[in-house]
């Protein structure tokens, strides 16, 4: 009786090791593909930025002698620390994101909860037309908005000259705000898209208990819409406060028509320009440093919403 079982047990065993193996290698086949360009386009990239900030270039033999790399440690680390420029773009990018990402996300919920009313006409045309100015490319854009700013050629700043106020909207004291603007107008549309279509996924049954509890538009929108549309906007504010860190294209199309831009205007901007000087391991430490305070200020949010939600 005992070798009777012992041989069904081991019949049973067989097909299902086999099958096992075979689900194990149809997960590989599916995330091979993934995995492969992930480790070696981003994940590669950035384990050999941080072992080439580990270095510093030292020359021997006067101005004009051969430059090696030498293991340097955390020297450049500390040289990013108590670089000036680096903290002053810091602060520049923080007051930035402060002013820029609510603005553009308080706009992007209010066109979002105006396209799913009840009263709202042509919303496929509208939701087009907003969305529009995400499939403009960074650079085109900015020039764009250059031209409308610029003292000679812009309409708007000929107008402006006319009914008698003259801002300089490429002046150190705006520029920072027509780079804002250029921000805004850009992503709005993206995150107005992402709300509208969570609140497309809110069921229908929640407005009609508020309509028979005799709840309107407005109390609708501010008691039901936005609590539940809450993991929506917390996803666009953290997708905002990483590009607000990564700041790259808009300023440096501002640099080419402004002397108030300079190249370490952004971190990012900062360490293009550094890597520009061949000066690489230091370049390396600045996108580390970016890269840290990125997953910082982004996981901090997260924990912080995460907190407000539980309480």
């Amino acid at each position: 009786m005992t070798a009777t079982n012992t041989a069904a047990q081991q019949l049973t065993a067989g097909p299902t090791t086999s099958r096992t193996r075979r689900r194990s290698r149809t997960w590989l086949a599916f995330v091979l593909p993934f995995m492969v360009p992930f480790t070696l386009f981003y994940i590669a990239p950035i384990l050999y930025a941080i072992w080439q900030s580990l270095f510093k270039t030292q020359r021997t033999g006067g101005l004009f002698g051969e430059s090696r790399q030498v293991f340097a440690g955390l020297e450049q680390y500390a040289n990013v620390l108590s670089d000036d420029t680096f903290r002053q773009g810091v602060l520049r990018v923080l007051l930035f994101g402060i002013v820029q990402v609510p603005v553009m996300l308080v706009l992007a919920l209010l066109i979002a909860l105006v396209l799913d009313s009840a009263v709202a006409r042509l919303r496929r045309f509208f939701r087009i037309a907003f969305f529009v100015p995400y499939g403009i490319p960074g650079v085109i854009a900015a020039l764009m908005w250059a031209f409308l700013y610029s003292p000679q050629l812009s309409p708007i700043v000929d107008l402006l000259n006319k009914v008698g106020t003259a801002p300089d909207f490429l002046g150190s004291n705006l520029i920072l705000w027509s780079i804002a603007n250029v921000v805004t107008w850009t992503y709005t549309g993206y995150n107005m898209l992402i709300i509208f279509s969570a609140l497309q996924a809110l069921p229908q049954e929640v407005y009609e208990a508020a309509r028979v509890d005799g709840a309107g538009a407005l109390r609708t929108a501010w008691s039901i819409k936005i609590p539940l549309v809450r993991p929506a906007l917390v996803l666009t504010a953290v997708f905002s406060i990483i590009g607000t860190l990564q700041l790259f294209t808009e300023p440096v199309v501002f640099q080419a028509i402004s002397t108030n831009v300079t190249s370490g205007y952004t971190p990012n901007m900062q360490a293009y320009a550094v890597a520009a000087s061949n000066n690489y391991p230091f370049s390396a430490a600045l996108s580390v440093m970016l890269a840290l305070a990125t997953f910082v200020l982004s996981f901090g949010f997260l924990r912080l919403t995460q907190r407000r939600a539980a309480a």
